[in-house]
């Protein structure tokens, strides 16, 4: 099983979607990357092929 770079718990945000509004990690392997975002609910992420940023400035949270 590949690691990922997120994991549950974090807070991120997908540039390609800034509509979606913050969105916090459920679960992360390999590139696959499951997000509850504000706007959109649950998504799976590929981050292979979507950019998925770390939301880490206190104006994010």
């Amino acid at each position: 099983m590949e690691r990922s770079e997120f994991a549950p718990g974090d807070y991120v945000r997908l540039p390609a979607r800034p509509d979606w509004g913050l969105g916090q990690v459920q679960s992360a392997i390999g590139t696959r990357v499951t997000v509850m975002f504000e706007h959109a609910g649950k998504v799976l992420v590929d981050t292979g092929v979507a950019l998925l940023v770390p939301a880490d400035d206190e104006e994010d949270l």
